[in-house]
């Protein structure tokens, strides 16, 4: 019986951490990853991998049902929540720059059976969130492609289901597969299959197209900002903050609760850590990298939200899968409607890349300690990319993106980024405490103080979120711990080389 508890040696991490030449433990097979990113790289994928769905489909889902206008105070909260996470993140990442995000950092401080489980966390992360951003993609592609003449008909154009979160039923919609959305995760699979530094590239050119549509929605849109928007049945007074209607219906605890289903739309910016390996220069790019696409990204959203409920009545946003589309409608510039879509396709096709190349690190470093099959570690030979594991995440992302409604997987995929951060923030005290000569490219300020704020803040959001989306990550958590227990225990590299040391000194 191996130790659940043992840590992978800080030395261990460093030596795969080292140049590919003197790197034997990168793979399996002996093919190292590449280092090519750059800090404006990485940053250019954090950006990538922010500015999605969540801002471009949730935002409008959040305003409606639970914070009203103060869906910019839910921006401002979620941002709080994340610079904490970020800057926690940036001295993990600093200080152990290896492939992997949070997976990597729980396993050097808190031991195995806490990194296996915030790597099967990661999955509901950046697999759920990737093939939440598709089925997203896919409702602004029919919609382009609508206004150049081409009409897809929506009977493959949406998921055959939807969920009343009101009655907790499950109910058909007729339709038979979302098909725009299992074909943009296929295009981009064979993207991240064919390289990492030329899907950076591809990144850099739509990140510049998605920041220019973005910046012209908010000038052209925002003299036309009405506060007479605001005013609804139920909020007669036009009040900024709704009066509550029940919990997470508006007032203080509708901004909570909107401030969790947006923060789908931070998710991202982790997602640059899990490519440490990749970067030139770890220790410097990583922190610059991470807290600069977020500091970039949380400036828009919040002038993004005050335009939106400007332009049109909050309550008319929900379930409209293409909410600025609608805004913009209410203005006089309706060329802005093209381009504007166009954007917002663009933004999502780089999010979906950043979450699927991030999905493969994890599994690519768990699989290479021997928690996963061998198979989601193997390199190819040519592209130096984990490619069996792209395409296993294409099949799967791509089957619930045909099938699956936007809203459950947005909140699956909150619910487990918000304890993903809980465990980095938690990570770095452990480490000052257990490794304090640790060589630390960043480092927290006002530690444990940060890192506590940031436990605390993740914390009651995920307690705002319904439980039914609690009842679902219990369930994810059982399975996970079904498969650690029936196979990774008896493969890890790891506890084995642990219990080994531990038999000869005994």
């Amino acid at each position: 019986m191996v130790d659940i508890w043992a840590r992978k040696p800080i030395a261990a991490l460093e030596a795969e951490a080292a140049e590919p030449q003197v790197q034997a433990l990168t793979t399996h097979d002996g093919v190292p990853l590449k280092r090519t990113l750059s800090a404006l790289n990485l940053m250019a994928l954090g950006i990538g991998a922010i500015i999605g769905a969540g801002i471009f489909v949730l935002t409008g889902h959040a305003a409606a049902a639970n914070a009203g206008p103060a869906i910019t105070l839910s921006f401002l909260l979620g941002a709080f929540a994340c610079a904490f996470a970020g800057l926690c993140y940036a001295e993990m990442a600093s200080t152990v720059p290896i492939a992997g995000s949070a997976y990597t950092y729980a396993y050097a401080t808190m031991g195995e059976i806490v990194a296996w489980i915030i790597g099967w966390d990661l999955i509901l992360e950046y697999a759920l969130g990737a093939t939440t951003v598709a089925i997203g993609w896919s409702g602004y592609a029919v919609s382009f492609l609508k206004d150049l003449g081409v009409v897809v008909p929506a009977v493959v154009a949406q998921s055959p289901l939807a969920y009343d979160a009101g009655a907790h039923a499950w109910n058909t919609t007729g339709a038979l597969v979302n098909v725009p959305a299992m074909a943009v995760v296929a295009a981009i699979t064979v993207l991240l299959v064919v390289g990492v530094h030329e899907t950076a590239r591809v990144n850099n050119v739509i990140v510049v197209i998605k920041l220019v549509i973005v910046l012209v929605f908010i000038v052209a849109a925002a003299p036309f900002v009405s506060t007479a928007h605001w005013v609804t049945a139920t909020n007669p007074d036009g009040n900024f903050i709704p009066p509550n209607l029940g919990p997470g219906q508006y007032g203080w605890s509708g901004l909570v609760r909107g401030a969790a289903v947006v923060f789908f739309a931070y998710i991202g910016f982790d997602a640059v850590s899990t490519a440490a390996q990749e970067t030139k220069n770890p220790q410097r790019d990583m922190p610059i990298g991470i807290m600069g696409s977020l500091l970039i990204c949380t400036v828009l959203y919040i002038a993004f939200g005050f335009v939106l409920t400007g332009l049109v009545n909050y309550k008319d946003l929900h379930n409209d899968a293409h909410p600025v589309v609608t805004a913009i409608e209410q203005t006089p510039f309706h060329w802005l409607k093209i381009a504007t879509t166009f954007g917002v396709i663009c933004g999502f096709t780089t999010v979906i890349l950043v979450m699927l190349l991030g999905q493969s690190r994890v599994f690519y470093s768990m699989s290479r300690d021997g928690l996963l099959p061998k198979i989601f570690s193997t390199i190819h030979p040519k592209w130096k990319t984990p490619w069996i594991s792209n395409l296993i995440f294409m099949a799967g992302t791509g089957l619930l993106g045909g099938l699956v409604p936007i809203q459950i997987l947005g909140h699956m995929t909150s619910i487990g980024t918000l304890l993903a951060f809980i465990i980095v923030c938690a990570g770095v005290m452990v480490l000052r405490k257990s490794h304090p000569e640790f060589k630390r490219g960043y480092r927290v300020p006002l530690v444990p103080y940060v890192p506590i704020g940031g436990i605390l803040v993740c914390l009651a959001m995920m307690a705002s979120l319904g439980a039914d989306t609690w009842i679902r990550l219990a369930v994810w958590l059982v399975v996970g711990m079904a498969i650690f227990f029936g196979f990774s225990r008896s493969h890890s590299q790891v506890a084995r080389k642990a219990a080994a040391a531990d038999a000869m000194r005994g």
